[in-house]
Order: C-alpha cells, then sequence, then structure tokens
C-alpha cells in the first residue's frame, strides 16, 4: 500500500502535520485516535480510565488491520504509543512509508504543558514523564520508521517540504502525484 504513516511522541504534531499533507499530496487523513473513539464511542482517556492501557493498544493494533482493507491512498497519522507493540511494525510497513516525527523532551513539554487531556502526563512532573517514555520509545520509532524528521524549530511548512522532499527521493511519492 502506498499510505503515509505518521509516527512520534504526543505533541509532536501528527495530527496537525497528518491534515497539511493531506491538503499538499490531495489525500485523505485518518487519525487512529480518531477512528478508536468513534468506535469505542468514547474518549482515549475514558478507554485508559475504565478498560486499561493494554485494552487500548489491543484496539490501536485493530484499527491498523482494518486500515489494511481500504484500498485508498491515506495520510495516517499515529497514536504516539502505538508503534510500542512490535506486532503493530509490520502492520504500518504494510500500510505504507512510516515516517517519524521526532521531537525533544523540551519541545514536547512546551508545546502540552496546558493540555489536560493526555493520560500519560497527568502527573506531578510531566517533563520527566515525558523523558523517560521519550527514552524507551525513541528506539522503537526508529525501528519502525522508514524516515525520520525533525520537528524542533521548525514551522509547518518546513516540516511539510521536508517530508515531501524525502518522500520523493525514497521513491515514495508516484511520477503524477501532485505536489
Amino acid at each position: 500500500m502506498n499510505n503515509i504513516v505518521l509516527i512520534g511522541f504526543m505533541g509532536c504534531g501528527k495530527s496537525t502535520v497528518g491534515i497539511k499533507l493531506s491538503y499538499r499530496l490531495r489525500r485523505i487523513v485518518e487519525d487512529t485516535d480518531k477512528l478508536i473513539e468513534k468506535k469505542a464511542g468514547k474518549s482515549i482517556s475514558e478507554i485508559f480510565k475504565e478498560d486499561g492501557e493494554p485494552c487500548f493498544r489491543q484496539m490501536e493494533t485493530e484499527c491498523l488491520e482494518e486500515l489494511l482493507n481500504s484500498k485508498e491512498e491515506k495520510i495516517l497519522a499515529t497514536g504516539g504509543g502505538l508503534p510500542i507493540r512490535r506486532e503493530n511494525h509490520a502492520l504500518l510497513k504494510q500500510l505504507g512509508c512510516v515516517v517519524y516525527l521526532r521531537i525533544s523532551p523540551e519541545c514536547v513539554y512546551e508545546r502540552l504543558k496546558n493540555d489536560t487531556s493526555r493520560p500519560l502526563l497527568q502527573c506531578e512532573n510531566p517533563l520527566e514523564q515525558i523523558r523517560t517514555l521519550l527514552a524507551k520509545r525513541t528506539p522503537v520509532y526508529e525501528e519502525a520508521a522508514d524516515l525520520v524528521v525533525d520537528v524542533d524549530g521548525k514551522d509547518m511548512e518546513q516540516i511539510i517540504a521536508e517530508i515531501v522532499q524525502k518522500l520523493k527521493e525514497h521513491g515514495y511519492l508516484q511520477e503524477g502525484e501532485k505536489l
């Protein structure tokens, strides 16, 4: 499949980049978290609270499996923890080119310090929690990714331009694709 799959830590911009990239490439954007919320009939925070993280992680895997049935080329924004499950790596690769939006802990903290909707950041020291989680997840993101784009200190146009350039360089965009 020829989807563009965005992975990375919470706050790195997957949803926003997905929307902007969908306009640029004229593709539909799907957000796995939004698909899961719609199917479950409740928010991610409610799923974590009522059903637990393992249940949510299983829902993410099932969501990827369902996306494999779509024939349309899309931009897919994933939840920050989705690549944690190794079985999801093969599904991500089957779905298309996996782009890791890499971000520093400090940048995440600045972007999310006032966001109360992130269950994993509702703790006494969110910056330390971000550092710990990011240290664990970075090797997983890198392993799952086909391409890596650093987002710190860049505006949205710079990020989109870099993604499009790397997709072209690596042959992920077809000749006739509108840019």
